[in-house]
């Protein structure tokens, strides 16, 4: 029998939100620093988010490698730490799931065990198979859970995917959500378009996941004109890599989002405007002009900077800092000090370490 969701998180996740995705704390042996893991936790929770996504790329993909073995560990110690905190208010544990047909249906089976509430299944590692071959894997997923679909971008492992395959993708029962990582424009199109066009339109919520684009994204609006019928759609949240530092800030930032959304647009320039600084601080931290490479240690160092984590370190030695990306750091901090949240972490983390 399938996992479905609950109808007030189902509610909750419509409605859109914030989630972060979250990195993992290692020290300088390489191996899980299970304090600060377990306080990155507590810190998603305390900045506001909604949600949290663990076992995802800013966690890091190697957790799945035999000799390190570190999945179903990261899934748990999160999964406690939202337990312990007893919310008074919706939040939705997604659980990131990778590889071939058999092993993410396994990494299904084990993110239920620890009580999350959806899949975020990545299409990454899969560039022999047809779309027909990933499409029969989504369907075997969301027979175990429900499915949060991911368009993962070329740079870091996905593949550009027809039209035609977001169609079918869409008409999938128990894919509640798709977040759009494509970081283009014409990519990001094809899936909402396809949504647009299901006979599941209503029952899809659409993330962005685009770094590079985050405000303006939620503050678009798509149109389009189906079998006499002008049919809407937008992006109603975020699962973003970016929102796994200054949490409390892209907090604030998204109820200003919504709250123009909800008043006729009003101040929509205004946001506009700073969009285009949160993508300056995103090129800082993910490294787009070294093809993302120092993308993990770019958010480990703004959450090192405010104590979060006690170094950059990745399980794989050969992520590091590109040349120039500390300049680039320190220069969008400077620039940028309303879309930091460093005041409210240090005022947070002394009772929380």
């Amino acid at each position: 029998m399938r996992a479905e969701l609950k109808p007030e998180l189902k509610r909750f996740l419509d409605e859109g939100t914030i989630i972060p995705a979250h990195p993992l704390a290692l020290t300088a042996e390489r191996t899980l620093d299970e304090l600060q893991q377990r306080l990155l936790t507590r810190y998603y929770m305390a900045a506001g988010a909604g949600g949290i996504a663990v076992g995802v790329h800013s966690t890091q993909f190697e957790i799945r490698d035999p000799e390190i073995n570190l999945y179903e560990t990261v899934l748990k110690l999160a999964a406690e730490e939202v337990d312990k905190a007893k919310l008074s208010r919706p939040f939705i544990k997604v659980a990131g799931i990778c590889g071939p047909t058999a092993q993410a249906v396994e990494e299904a089976k084990t993110a239920l065990k620890y009580g999350y509430d959806i899949g975020l299944l990545s299409m990454g590692g899969l560039q022999g198979w047809t779309e027909s071959e990933i499409l029969d894997r989504v369907k075997a997923v969301a027979a175990v859970m429900p499915v949060f679909g991911f368009y993962l971008q070329p740079s870091v492992g996905g593949r550009i995917f027809s039209y035609d395959f977001w169609l079918q993708f869409a008409e999938i029962e128990n894919v509640e959500a798709i977040k759009v990582a494509a970081f283009n424009r014409y990519q990001t199109l094809d899936v909402v378009r396809a949504i647009c066009h299901s006979t599941r339109r209503d029952k899809i919520a659409l993330y962005t996941g685009n770094d590079d684009n985050i405000v303006a994204d939620l503050l678009t609006n798509y149109r389009f004109e189906i079998n006499g019928e002008t049919i809407e759609k937008e992006f109603i949240g975020g699962l973003l890599g970016h929102w796994a530092v200054w949490t409390k800030a892209a907090v604030a930032l998204f109820e200003e989002v919504k709250a123009c959304k909800a008043n006729d647009r009003i101040g929509v320039s205004e946001l506009l405007t700073r969009g285009v600084q949160v993508t300056d601080m995103n090129a800082a931290i993910f490294d787009p002009s070294h093809a993302f490479h120092g993308c993990i240690p770019g958010i480990h160092e703004v959450l090192r900077r405010q104590g979060l984590l006690k170094g950059i370190w990745c399980l794989n030695p050969n992520e590091q800092l590109s040349d120039g990306q500390i300049d680039e750091i320190d220069r969008v901090c400077t620039a940028y000090p309303q879309l930091t949240d460093d005041q409210f972490v240090k005022t947070w983390i002394d009772g929380n370490l």
